[in-house]
């Protein structure tokens, strides 16, 4: 009881602070850092080149290591790497005394990361790495610290100031690191030419993923359309492209070659019945259909469907091949996680509510 009663008062404790004062401490410290990152612009020169050419021409693995606040740096510079085109992975410097330089080998390149370059653990392992033969990338404070001695490669800091109002804490360091570390990742990747269709390849989940993929990876395969000829009435239509289970609320409509030449929708049968026009029913399907539909190939991107649904306001898109035939159906219902919201920002996937656009606009 006393202990709570201690914690509950201390979160009445106001402050000694304003909050102008807060927000200004706040401000100061994205200040510093931002101000360090902009020096560091200037201070790239023909070693972050040098680093840059190292990894692409990497035959095996980019080894990341550092300890503490810049381990945790080389974390994510790792997977960085390895999302944009370079293998990569980290190695905890004091688990390699473990075993777990097993990891390095001949062909790899080991990046290391320490603000000061004399870092205990990292320091140790050195003389490790440099008997296996391996070149070696550092970003350190200087050239002239034990780390940039012994790299092949070192990518200098200079001086940095902390933003921690003590001066201790990794802050200044640790973003300046994280931003060099970026640079490369991306540099190199350029570098070796990769596309969004390499990106999606690693990236398969999410929303992200899904707009990268193909289209024939997430459309509603025929098994699952409803299809029909032009030639046929629509009340031989309605009956003949019955599916069981879920159905998609459009049917494609094809010529005797089995080219997509049209839709028909069940708004369109609604419209037909509520205009009291039931004498169409028994008329060939092509005379009130949608003529030349907006469609997809199966090849081209989710994105470009996605964006195909919501400038047209449609939900239903037929997906064809290089022939034109029809190959299946990307329904709204399926991709309604990569629909923007009103503010133009996709929603977040499995979005439970999503308007079915009516069928008015399928055509160019």
């Amino acid at each position: 009881m006393h202990a709570q009663a201690t914690t509950a008062r201390a979160r009445r404790t106001p402050t000694p602070f304003s909050e102008t004062e807060v927000i200004n401490g706040g401000r100061e410290v994205i200040r510093t850092e931002a101000e360090a990152l902009l020096k560091l612009v200037e201070r790239l020169d023909a070693e972050f080149y040098r680093g840059a050419h190292l990894l692409h021409d990497l035959a095996g693995s980019l080894i990341v290591t550092g300890m503490g606040k810049a381990g945790i740096v080389g974390q994510k510079l790792a997977a960085t790497f390895a999302s944009t085109g370079t293998r990569a992975h980290f190695m905890h410097p004091a688990e390699a005394f473990h075993g777990d330089l097993g990891r390095v080998h001949r062909g790899d390149i080991v990046l290391v990361l320490s603000h000061s370059g004399e870092t205990g653990e990292v320091v140790q392992l050195l003389p490790a790495l440099r008997r296996m033969g391996v070149p070696l990338m550092a970003i350190t404070a200087s050239p002239e610290n034990t780390l940039g001695r012994v790299a092949d490669v070192t990518i200098s800091l200079g001086d940095l100031n902390e933003a921690c109002s003590l001066g201790l804490a990794p802050s200044t360091s640790t973003t300046a690191m994280l931003a060099v570390g970026d640079a490369l990742a991306l540099v190199v990747s350029r570098l070796k030419g990769f596309e969004a269709e390499d990106f999606a390849k690693f990236h398969p989940g999410g929303s992200l993923g899904l707009k990268l993929s193909a289209v024939e990876e997430h459309m509603r395969p025929m098994v699952n359309c409803r299809v029909a000829r032009e030639d046929q009435t629509i009340r031989q239509v309605m009956v003949a492209a019955t599916q069981p289970g879920r159905r998609s609320g459009a049917i494609m409509l094809t010529d005797a070659d089995g080219k997509l030449t049209g839709v028909f929708t069940d708004s369109d049968l609604a419209r037909l019945i509520e205009d009291r026009q039931d004498a169409a029913l028994d008329r060939p399907i092509r005379e009130v259909m949608t003529a030349d539909p907006v469609s997809v190939h199966h090849e081209s991107k989710m994105s470009g469907a996605v964006e195909q649904l919501v400038e047209r306001k449609i939900s239903e898109l037929p997906v064809v091949d290089d022939d034109g035939c029809p190959v299946g159906m990307i329904d709204v219902t399926d991709v309604v996680g990569l629909l923007p919201d009103s503010s133009g920002e996709a929603k977040p996937t499995g979005a439970a509510r999503v308007r079915i656009y009516p069928a008015d606009e399928y055509a160019d």
